[in-house]
């Protein structure tokens, strides 16, 4: 008998463990957001990395999420909705740009404020969008940037840098 209670008691615990963290997922993945939150949509060219739930921060400062994210058919670009903070407000030449913390970190959505006096309301249309960066292209680039066809990447005659070659013979 003294057992049974145990079993049900910790039973109990572990029951409340997983609501608590369900509610925290649920509240941290942005669809248990604070009412009175408004929302813009941006669209970018290339949106590597950016999902529901990804973080939209100014000054690295989280203010909002990504809340639906799809593909524009009739542009091909990927097309955003975010909610934001109603605390932030946003003028309508604001920049959106899809960055990462750092080299190889997770991607998300960074906004920079404009200089115009007119802000952005709910539903309103963020159009200055910077897409992701593809990192590897860019290294693949830099790395086979200078071999031309039968090179091998070898340094130019003369020592290399555009020196020109000298004859060192005398007269």
């Amino acid at each position: 008998m003294k057992n049974s209670a145990v079993e049900t008691l910790i039973g109990a615990v572990v029951v409340i463990i997983a609501a608590v963290f369900f509610f925290f997922a649920y509240q941290t993945s942005g669809k248990g957001h604070a009412s009175g939150a408004y929302r813009l949509s941006a669209e970018f060219d290339n949106a590597e990395g950016v999902s529901v739930g990804t973080d939209v921060r100014i000054a690295g400062v989280k203010v909002g999420s990504v809340v639906d994210f799809t593909l524009n058919t009739g542009n091909f670009q990927a097309n955003t909705v975010m909610e934001i903070d109603p605390k932030v407000k946003l003028t309508d030449d604001a920049t959106a740009k899809v960055t990462s913390e750092g080299l190889l970190g997770s991607k998300f959505i960074s906004l920079e404020q404009g200089g115009s006096e007119i802000m952005l309301a709910d539903g309103g249309v963020i159009s200055n969008t910077q897409g992701a960066v593809d990192i590897w292209s860019l290294i693949s680039q830099a790395m086979f940037a200078n071999k031309g066809p039968g090179d091998g990447g070898a340094a130019p005659a003369g020592g290399g840098q555009g020196v020109p070659a000298t004859d060192t013979k005398s007269p």
